[in-house]
């Protein structure tokens, strides 16, 4: 297996040879959760795309390790870009399409509150779930070994968004209609791609009309239609398959 990710706010000083301690909520993870020892195989990062590969040095207490750098790694920021514009599902949906979304690969998700969304983040409620977004966005990052970690954005309104597309080299908007499917849109090499997935209840009239004047076309995925807490998962696989990314 390949060596476990832990987070540290500051690499910047990482260099082959030296040593970084490990402690706080990580560490005690690192070592009363994962129970590693003296020698086992660790990756550092700052979820900014910097990481420190190495080996534990030393253990102390339960909640502290040192690990000893062997090579430090720079992951420059993937391109296209590709931003998944994320409705707001019910319950604990919205965790799992961001879980789903970053082991895939996503670039940032954007939480929008579009108008036939049940769900609202409205004050201390609307925190607390973007905090659980972004909390599920670096447990993910984490698990699936990334060094750079998705942004996730604060939640946007549909004037917000429209702004978002406008200014995207490929704007879409995932719909059951659309004339055209994803797999065979004319995707730009670089720059950014916006995706739009809709709530449950579908993208309204008025939401594609401000969409289509900002110039993201709908596009189709293929027959089935997924739930929002899949499309997007299943749309970022689809362009990081096509754009190269995971070639």
């Amino acid at each position: 297996m390949t060596a476990p990710v832990f987070v540290v706010d500051d690499l910047t000083a990482a260099a082959p040879g030296g040593t970084i301690t490990l402690d706080g909520p990580e560490g005690r993870h690192a070592v009363s959760v994962r129970r590693l020892r003296v020698g086992e195989d660790v990756v550092l990062t700052d979820g900014a795309g910097r990481g420190a590969y190495g080996s534990v040095a030393a253990v102390e207490g339960k909640d502290r390790l040192d690990v000893a750098v062997a090579e430090v790694r720079e992951e420059p920021a993937p391109t296209p870009r590709i931003t998944v514009v994320q409705a707001l599902p019910k319950g604990d949906r919205g965790e799992l399409a961001v879980e789903t979304m970053t082991e895939t690969g996503v670039d940032a998700v954007v939480p929008w509150a579009a108008a036939r969304c049940i769900t609202q983040w409205k004050g201390e409620r609307g925190l607390k779930a973007l905090g659980k977004w972004r909390a599920t966005a670096r447990e993910a990052g984490k698990q699936s070994r990334r060094l750079r970690f998705p942004e996730i954005a604060e939640a946007a309104t549909t004037k917000q968004v429209a702004r978002l597309l406008a200014e995207a080299d490929f704007a879409a908007v995932l719909h059951e209609e659309g004339a055209e499917p994803l797999a065979s849109a004319a995707l730009p090499v670089t720059g950014d791609i916006v995706l739009v997935v809709g709530p449950e209840g579908g993208v309204s009239p008025d939401e594609l009309a401000a969409f289509a004047e900002a110039g993201a076309k709908p596009y189709r995925l293929g027959r089935s239609v997924l739930r929002t807490s899949t499309a997007g998962t299943a749309a970022t696989a689809l362009l990081l398959g096509r754009t190269g990314r995971w070639s």
